[in-house]
């Protein structure tokens, strides 16, 4: 008997309009005391773009390719989407499920790593909307983080040779590589994957995130130094995040004569807004100020092989095929990973 009755994408949604932004925000910032200037701060970002997040169009034109490669693929499971903050909520698509029928989910997260903001708050909000909808609720299974299998890094080298190729020849070869992830606070870094697994100072979060820097270099045509650096900080300064902060990173580097930078979103499955505004705008600027080359890879999104991933992590769940996986890194207490 089938395991499951649907797949489920589960995002983080955005607003679609001017009207919708501070409400928003409003959701995505709900308990913990954020001062109603600073949203109305990020909210410019958004208002920069008309309002509209990119997020939810990446979520419609991912769930299309997804279907299309479910029915070339024999996978006979409906897709459904559910957002953490906004339109699709998740416990309204959840219901939805729950009256067309649907008792077993398979979920699948827009974020490929471990740490609480992007496995822990998924559960999280899970256990929140079936409780919401009582003991007829749907069981939801979430897909375990996917940050080294192939179809995941082969579109960040393949971007990122690309942004390469677009750098002009002299500045390509001295061109630094750039891996870019939200940074989150150093104390949830250090929790990540759990204590005593030997991950290193910045948890799972970092050691994955460096592994997965390694394995696209890895695929590149020659060897480029690299590192991981960190955008979107949002904590108050006394707290300590996961640094160098990609900006400030670009001007030492600056400094000391690199003629030029790529900058890697590895952190994130698509071009959402902290993409957009943080590296397309703020970072570019960056860049333009100090006279430097810069070039932003694309992430992920609905590249075939990343779709393809989607496929091959259903096939683990419903019919028992093998992880693909390409590091080496231990797994996390508590995680299929």
């Amino acid at each position: 008997m089938r395991p499951y009755d649907a797949f489920l994408l589960i995002s983080f949604g955005g607003p679609e309009g001017e009207d919708e932004v501070i409400p928003f925000l409003e959701n995505v910032t709900r308990g913990r005391n954020i001062p109603r200037e600073r949203l109305a701060e990020v909210g410019e970002h958004y208002f920069l773009f008309g309002g509209v997040s990119p997020i939810n169009q990446q979520c419609r034109d991912l769930i299309a390719a997804i279907t299309d490669d479910f029915s070339a693929n024999g996978i006979d499971l409906p897709v459904y989407w559910g957002n953490r903050f906004w339109a699709p909520m998740l416990t309204d698509t959840l219901a939805a499920m729950r009256d067309d029928g649907v008792r077993r989910v398979l979920a699948l997260p827009t974020s490929a790593y471990c740490n609480w903001s992007s496995r822990t708050a998924y559960e999280e909000d899970i256990a929140r909307a079936r409780a919401a909808l009582g003991e007829d609720a749907p069981e939801v299974d979430l897909i375990r983080p996917f940050y080294d299998h192939p179809g995941f890094v082969e579109p960040l080298a393949e971007h990122t040779l690309a942004s390469l190729d677009a750098l002009p020849e002299d500045q390509r070869r001295g061109a630094r590589l750039l891996f870019s992830a939200h940074s989150i606070p150093m104390a949830m870094a250090q929790e990540s994957g759990g204590p005593g697994q030997g991950f290193g100072p910045a948890g799972a979060y970092g050691a994955q995130l460096a592994e997965v820097a390694r394995l696209v270099v890895d695929r590149l045509d020659r060897e480029y130094p690299f590192e991981v650096v960190y955008q979107s900080r949002s904590g108050p300064p006394s707290q300590p995040w996961l640094e160098p902060d990609v900006n400030d990173r670009m001007e030492e580097l600056a400094a000391e004569g690199v003629p030029a930078v790529v900058v890697v979103p590895h952190g994130f499955v698509s071009d959402h807004m902290e993409v957009k505004f943080d590296l397309d705008v703020e970072a570019r600027e960056t860049a333009q100020k100090l006279g430097i080359g810069y070039e932003r890879a694309l992430s992920p999104g609905t590249h075939p092989a990343f779709v393809s991933m989607v496929t091959d992590l259903v096939r683990e769940y419903t019919g028992g095929k093998a992880p693909r996986k390409l590091g080496a890194l231990p797994r996390c207490a508590g995680c299929d990973c």
